[in-house]
């Protein structure tokens, strides 16, 4: 006669652990997961999308740091464990890339000319399984600690809406831009060319509830602290995305928002 079977295990208890890449095994462990998410998820394509090696990358790879969040829970190899990732180039790098990813779809200039240290931050994403939890707030205290370590004074990159249709998008675009534009100080604008507007409609015709449920939750998460968004979006194609660029700068953070921001890092 067989045992009775112990019914379904449990999910173990995620171990969570944030630190920077250390190999190029890694760096392509973040490159996979990347892949995963923007490509085979959201649609993403173009010549970044290595679809024999299933792995999403530029050249700017190289350069950027790969802040990565493990569940140590998951076993293996570093390399399988990675379930959250975050690239950061700091300022004083763009020698070395010739500028940054943004200049792309973006005229930086005016925080290129502030003389202040800048962070560019990019392709964050988490595995499916761990999204509305507690992985991204592990990523976001990892980034919080990078920051200070570095002394970074201003962070900055694009955050997209998934579509490429702007109209689609009027009332969460305009919302952004009737209360979140960026002072003159900080507004970067979409090139000339690929500047797609944000105030699409007037603010008083805007469902403001609906609008903010429209908008993704690391743009909401970056406005909570302060945030703001730069003049303009752009239509990423091979990225199936409408971009806006997001710049917070750490002085203009009040102490609350300076307080969730640093939470359990002791500043």
């Amino acid at each position: 006669m067989l045992p009775p079977s112990p019914g379904p295990v449990p999910p173990r208890a995620p171990n969570f652990q944030v630190r920077l890449a250390r190999s190029e095994e890694e760096i392509r462990a973040a490159q996979r997961l990347r892949y995963e998410v923007f490509v085979e998820e959201l649609g993403a394509g173009g010549p970044m999308a290595d679809h024999q090696a299933r792995l999403e990358r530029d050249r700017f790879d190289p350069v950027f740091d790969h802040m990565l969040v493990l569940d140590l829970a998951r076993g293996g190899s570093p390399a399988e464990q990675v379930i959250g990732v975050y690239r950061l180039l700091p300022g004083d790098r763009i020698e070395r890339t010739g500028g940054f990813y943004g200049d792309g779809e973006y005229d930086l200039s005016v925080l290129k000319a502030s003389g202040r240290r800048l962070l560019e931050l990019g392709r964050s994403c988490l595995h499916r399984d761990y999204r509305g939890g507690a992985a991204m707030f592990h990523l976001w205290t990892g980034l919080a600690a990078y920051t200070l370590e570095q002394g970074v004074e201003i962070l900055f990159g694009t955050a997209s809406f998934h579509g490429t249709d702007p109209d689609r998008l009027a009332a969460p675009l305009s919302l952004l831009h009737h209360r979140h534009l960026a002072p003159e100080d900080l507004r970067v604008r979409t090139l000339p060319g690929v500047y797609e507007p944000m105030d699409r409609m007037p603010e008083a015709e805007i469902d403001k509830v609906a609008a903010m449920r429209e908008v993704p939750a690391l743009i909401k998460a970056y406005l909570r602290l302060g945030g703001f968004v730069g003049d303009g979006a752009f239509v990423d194609r091979d990225f199936n995305t409408t971009d806006i660029c997001l710049v917070l700068d750490v002085a203009r953070m009040n102490a609350r928002q300076r307080a969730i921001y640093t939470k359990g890092l002791g500043a």
